[in-house]
């Protein structure tokens, strides 16, 4: 029946934690999704083409144009001429008749004058006994095709003046060869030829000549070659750039008229559909599942650690709150030409939670707020991330969170300001130098300001809000507890002047407690500060307990035993209750009550079971509850492992040794470390640690030699 019991207890108890944590995660979570909606989810349009828009409507997203992109491949595939192969060989060939014509008139004047030479008297040809004679020197491929009035009119004209005109009409046929005859252009080939032939500075015989031997020597030479014209065709489409519709820009400008083809680019980025603003909400939805997700699991951490209370949880959301809400405000006047992200001063949750909570939700958070950070911030472009925003958020917290170190007041987070400074200005000149924008002097000083108010902003509102946390939400911070272990406090005062011997008894019991905790990373500036209040009950019967007895007689030796077990057990209670009535953090007044857990009062139980055998051991013991946290069961050890050790009359190494054995064996015996979560390899390292720390302050002294020894 107990075992169904203990299990039902058990399911009772996660599901009480569990609401406990969801319910103001998930208030979280809807807070976080409302707040960034407008950051994924695009405005739809009921427009027609042909019609003027109302306002200036920008892209939500960065999308291909692909039909646009289709456009601007066959513009290019088109705008490429078709390749032709030069023939050199034709060219050649061509010239090499012309020069052949020359050489074969060269060759019938020389062989006329030889023949004038061997006969007696002058010979003398006729015109068509010249032209018949000329064309067996030539080709057929010449005779064929030039008229005998060509070969006559250069027969006609003199040697030299031939040479020069030969001369002239290669080096035009080589121009026009050298550019290329094609079929479409051969025309204007021989046209060009002879048009520089008119202007030649030739006779006129030379010029009709040659003007008509141009329709023989200007031929193809340029032939369509499919394989090149293929190649850059397929070059001109690679080196086409696709057209993109980048996020944020403008489709088009109020009051400009909406063609087809602004209808379609609207079309195509879903300013037309309003099924496409689903998928953004979805994945809006899981990653903001994933962040509240961390969050519950650092939460539930920590409430394992037995850590976590209401105030905690309240901090928690409240701090998460604060930064979400502040970057949106700042995000909504924040525009591409002014980066207002840089002065968020989003290190302030990270300054907050170190303090009020732990260094490790410190570093989680940070990170979970600069991801949010790069979705407020990006320009309401649904898909985009701000990772310039980002990056700085993390250095800034980052930083915030490595130079907040050594608190010992308010002036501590001012010396965390200045770091934060430092590390923002070098991230803000990291983005300066990695841009390709040019920024100007004057910018790179207004950004270096925006940095340095940030970490400023941060630092002041950290200072302002950490008192709200501590008072209103009864959050114990370093800075408060610091404060708590003055001197000059009113409570510490009372230890002082009405129970000297239970304050300092308290102090060891501090000193005791702090290097115990710190050497198993619980907090050991807790236990020092809980280790002076924890015996302020005493303050009630101070005279009760021996520490306080000094030069009077025991009280107890007058009284029965269970009156003085009555009364001892009563101090744990009495001093939580001059707590409360002080507003003492709970931490320090659960300390009180639970430092001596269940425990028995042995001297006094013994000495009533001597007089009553019948004396219960229930009423000797304290009512509880036992140490629930790390630092109070140490704390509980160190107060009797004091009490034990000071009684000592020659306190040893071995003695010392022997009374922590005992007394940490009797709590584990006793289970009154039961509700504690330390580890026996805890235990085992707070044993050595409090017997090395008490072997220090009773080490062994030289005994000097006095007068009487002389």
């Amino acid at each position: 029946m107990n075992m169904f019991k203990n299990l039902f207890d058990s399911l009772l108890n996660v599901r009480t934690k569990w609401i406990r944590i969801f319910i103001p995660v998930l208030g979280l979570a809807v807070y976080f999704f409302f707040l960034t909606f407008n950051n994924v989810h695009t405005e739809t349009y009921d427009i027609e083409p042909l019609t003027n828009a109302r306002e200036t409507i920008r892209s939500p997203i960065t999308i291909e144009n692909k039909q646009e992109t289709l456009r601007k491949t066959r513009e290019a595939s088109e705008s490429v001429e078709d390749r032709f192969d030069i023939s050199e060989d034709v060219a050649e060939e061509q010239i090499g008749y012309v020069e052949e014509i020359f050489t074969a008139i060269n060759k019938l004047e020389t062989e006329t004058q030889e023949l004038a030479k061997s006969s007696d008297g002058p010979v003398k040809l006729s015109n068509q006994e010249k032209v018949l004679r000329l064309k067996e020197l030539l080709s057929n491929s010449i005779t064929e095709k030039v008229d005998d009035s060509v070969f006559l009119r250069l027969i006609d004209v003199p040697a030299v003046e031939r040479k020069r005109g030969m001369d002239i009409f290669i080096s035009y046929l080589k121009d026009e060869y050298h550019i290329g005859v094609r079929t479409k252009n051969k025309t204007s080939a021989i046209e060009n030829v002879k048009e520089n032939i008119k202007y030649s500075p030739l006779d006129n015989n030379m010029i009709d000549a040659l003007t008509e031997l141009s329709e023989f020597a200007i031929v193809e030479n340029s032939f369509y070659d499919q394989e090149k014209t293929a190649e850059a065709r397929n070059q001109a489409v690679s080196n086409v750039e696709p057209v993109m519709i980048n996020a944020g820009e403008v489709i088009v400008r109020e009051g400009e008229a909406i063609t087809n083809e602004v209808y379609e680019k609207l079309q195509l980025v879903g300013l037309l559909n309003e099924d496409r603003n689903v998928f953004p909400v979805i994945g809006l939805g899981l990653f903001i599942l994933l962040i509240c997700s961390i969050i519950g699991f650092e939460m539930n951490r920590i409430d394992n650690q037995k850590r976590l209370d209401k105030g905690k949880i309240a901090s928690i959301i409240l701090i998460s709150f604060f930064v979400v809400s502040i970057m949106k405000v700042i995000s909504i006047f924040t525009t591409q030409a002014n980066q207002l992200f840089f002065i968020v001063p989003i290190a302030t949750g990270v300054l907050l939670v170190k303090q009020l909570i732990t260094d490790r939700l410190a570093i989680v958070l940070s990170i979970l707020y600069a991801l949010l950070g790069g979705i407020i911030f990006n320009g309401q472009i649904p898909g985009s991330l701000n990772i310039e925003a980002v990056i700085y958020f993390l250095f800034s917290q980052f930083g915030a969170n490595i130079f907040l170190m050594n608190v010992k007041d308010r002036l501590a987070i001012v010396r965390s300001g200045i770091g934060m400074t430092i590390v923002n200005i070098i991230a803000i000149l990291l983005f300066v130098f990695l841009s390709f924008e040019k920024y100007s002097l004057g910018d790179v000083i207004i950004l270096g300001g925006f940095g340095i108010a940030s970490a400023f902003l941060s630092a002041v509102l950290t200072i302002g809000l950490l008192p709200f946390f501590e008072t209103g939400l009864g959050i114990l911070s370093d800075i408060k507890l610091l404060q708590l272990s003055s001197p000059n406090q009113p409570l510490l005062k009372k230890i002082l002047t009405e129970a000297p011997g239970t304050y300092h008894h308290s102090i060891m019991v501090a000193n005791l407690s702090e290097t115990a905790c710190d050497a198993i990373g619980a907090n050991g500036l807790l236990a020092r500060v809980a280790a002076y209040y924890h015996d302020i009950g005493k303050t009630v019967r101070p005279h009760y307990f021996i520490e306080n007895q000094l030069s009077i007689k025991n009280p107890h030796d007058v009284i029965s035993p269970i009156q003085s077990a009555e009364i001892i057990i009563r101090h744990p209670y009495d001093g939580a209750e001059l707590l409360k009535k002080n507003r003492m953090p709970k931490e320090i007044i659960d300390v009180a009550m639970q430092h001596h857990g269940t425990t028995l009062l042995k001297y006094f139980y013994y000495k009533e079971k001597e007089n009553n055998k019948d004396a219960r051991e229930e009423d000797f013991r304290y009512p509880g509850p036992k140490p629930q946290t790390k630092e109070t069961a140490i704390i509980s050890i160190c107060d009797s492992v004091e009490a034990a050790v000071r009684s000592l009359k020659e306190p040893t190494e071995e003695k010392i040794e022997e009374i922590v054995s005992s007394i940490v064996n009797d709590r584990l015996m006793d289970g009154q470390l039961d509700d504690c979560p330390l580890t026996f390899k805890e235990i085992k390292i707070i044993h050595q640690t409090i017997c090395e720390t008490l072997k220090g302050i009773f080490h062994s002294r030289i005994q000097y030699p006095t007068k009487e020894a002389n």
